[in-house]
């Protein structure tokens, strides 16, 4: 006996991509998670591929993979895609030591961040006006 199915904590327009274990600090990862947040897929990957940052390239095989997502697992729509969110959490420290002079040290903490990547298919503004109608 298998413990019951989970409903799906997403909607039915969004797709969602995790990587876990990045090595780089929240801190810089977070600035590269900003610049793409509210953009769409398509503008979004343009500016990470051009991104001057060390980071940006493994977020954009993040962001590839949520439109991958939505293409395949959700059938969404690819071109009308927005990063609707881009979100970074701490993830663990490795903890090393730095041999200092006069026999003392200095301790050197590695951090690891995770990075979660949601993509949702935007509406498009004629269809929500008329949604709107309908409910007035």
């Amino acid at each position: 006996m298998s413990k019951p199915a989970r409903p799906r904590s997403l909607k039915d327009t969004e797709a969602r991509a995790i990587l876990r274990s990045i090595r780089i600090s929240p801190r810089k990862l977070g600035l590269v998670a900003d610049a793409i947040r509210g953009k769409t897929a398509q503008t979004a990957l343009a500016e990470l591929t051009f991104s001057k940052r060390r980071i940006a390239g493994t977020v954009k095989k993040v962001l590839e993979s949520a439109i991958a997502n939505a293409e395949n697992n959700h059938q969404l729509d690819v071109d009308r895609l927005v990063v609707a969110e881009a979100f970074v959490g701490k993830s663990f420290q490795l903890r090393r030591f730095h041999a200092r002079g006069r026999g003392k040290s200095a301790s050197v903490t590695k951090p690891f961040s995770h990075l979660t990547v949601v993509v949702r298919e935007r509406e498009d503004k004629k269809a929500a006006k008329a949604d709107a109608k309908k409910a007035a």
